[in-house]
């Protein structure tokens, strides 16, 4: 018999959140429920409407609440669903939960009521990734891919080449089996079908890039000399304090972390110490961690002091930088023009800017998202982001397909066919979840938070 599961859905802040979820799915949730709510009057227990009462201990009042039941199979889970929406904060939430767990609920597992969703079809495994990556959105760009799939704007397609290679298997094994009774096969049909096959799995696969960028998002490393407005820069960009500012060459012992986003993808910006040779040694330890964030950057904004022009210094961290995609970023333009500097060929991307007063942002965001895939992403493009599970998935598509057109070009036996054939409708099944082993849904489930 299936357990009742229980779990606090709703983040619990200490002093904040004026309402905490406490939810139970499975055959003793209703039971549960009433065990443990008292509504006053003649409140009908119906499914789909909101209950006001009282949750309760043996008659000791723990909170005031409401309860909303949602009767299988008209729930997320397909399963009798109780939610009790408490007050928030820390304490009276996890009363409930205890109270729960005491009436007979388990503690849910990581995503466990979404994996139950997938389990009883209410739901593709596409359609459960994307409620994770709907949670987790660190953009509107990246939440609206998420909703996209949701809707199942992903599976659709997949199903449908799916579908397509099960027809091209199907006529293949029917030649096999009942070679006597059947036309000879359209090698030429099955060649055909299996290119248009692969072209679109090849578009899909084009948006992983895309669906990376808008879950990961871009770290951007902002590295200069001390003293050429790094932080200045930092502060005017994510329009905060977040970094000191003083006209003391080393004032940033420490790369400081700002997030931002830009065109709809979501930054993380460094600014970094100074680099420069001392002999403090706090100072050494900036510098060392600022040459590493460089490193690992995916953008490194070089920042240059407009009044000092091109140094033999800057063109260091210009060597330091390479090999990575890199901004020039002329600071300080407002006391001295761009077109009074001696600057080197290299790099061809370059903004002037003036941090302290607010100028060139605009054309350093244009010049980041132009770097970033040559444009920016627009919410029109968000038909299709793939994660990376999806895209190794499609991979292993396209090289079975790959080796069904050898397979054939070599004129080897139609069994050899369907041993591809089968590999990648079995490729295409792992997306949605058709066919998925336990250690798949447990690697992907795993990343939930507790009460999805």
């Amino acid at each position: 018999m299936t357990e009742t599961i229980a779990a606090i859905a709703t983040a619990i802040v200490p002093q904040q959140g004026s309402v905490g979820i406490v939810r139970l799915s499975g055959p003793q949730a209703e039971a549960i429920g009433r065990a443990i709510f008292k509504a006053p009057g003649q409140q009908v227990w119906e499914s789909h409407r909101i209950l006001y009462g009282q949750i309760q201990d043996n008659g000791h009042l723990i909170d005031e609440a409401l309860l909303l039941l949602m009767r299988a199979p008209r729930s997320f889970t397909r399963e009798d669903v109780v939610e009790l929406h408490c007050h928030g904060g820390i304490m009276a939430v996890q009363q409930v939960l205890a109270l729960c767990l005491r009436q007979g609920a388990r503690l849910a597992q990581p995503g466990e009521f979404t994996l139950r969703a997938f389990l009883n079809g209410r739901i593709d495994l596409t359609q459960a990734e994307s409620v994770a990556d709907l949670v987790g959105a660190r953009s509107p760009q990246a939440a609206q891919a998420a909703v996209v799939g949701l809707q199942g704007k992903l599976a659709h397609p997949i199903r449908q080449l799916r579908a397509n290679l099960l027809e091209i298997l199907a006529e293949v094994e029917a030649r096999i089996d009942f070679a006597d009774d059947l036309p000879p096969l359209d090698e030429c049909w099955v060649v055909a079908q299996i290119e248009q096959v692969s072209t679109e799995v090849g578009q899909i696969l084009s948006t992983a890039d895309r669906g990376e960028l808008l879950r990961s998002g871009l770290k951007i490393a902002i590295i200069g000399r001390p003293n050429v407005g790094k932080s200045s820069l930092l502060n005017a960009w994510s329009r905060s304090e977040r970094a000191i500012v003083t006209d003391l060459p080393g004032t940033t012992r420490d790369v400081v972390e700002s997030s931002l986003v830009v065109g709809g993808i979501p930054v993380q910006v460094l600014d970094t110490a100074g680099i420069r040779s001392t002999e403090d040694r706090v100072e050494q330890i900036g510098v060392e961690r600022s040459r590493q964030a460089a490193q690992n950057a995916d953008l490194v904004l070089l920042v240059i002091d407009a009044q000092a022009g091109w140094t033999e210094a800057d063109q260091a961290l210009y060597d330091l930088a390479a090999g990575r995609p890199l901004i020039l970023v002329i600071n300080k333009t407002d006391l001295r023009p761009v077109t009074e500097l001696a600057l080197p060929p290299e790099p061809e991307s370059r903004v002037s800017i003036a941090a302290a007063h607010n100028r060139g942002l605009e054309d350093l965001e244009q010049a980041i998202l132009a770097s970033v895939n040559s444009g920016q992403l627009q919410a029109a493009d968000l038909d299709l982001a793939i994660n990376q599970r999806q895209a190794a998935a499609l991979t292993h598509t396209q090289q079975a397909l790959q080796q069904v057109r050898e397979t054939i070009q070599q004129q080897l036996p139609l069994d050899f066919w369907t041993i591809d054939l089968r590999q990648a409708v079995r490729a295409l099944g792992e997306i949605t979840g058709e066919e998925v082993t336990e250690s798949v849904l447990d690697q992907i489930f795993s990343r939930f938070c507790i009460g999805k």
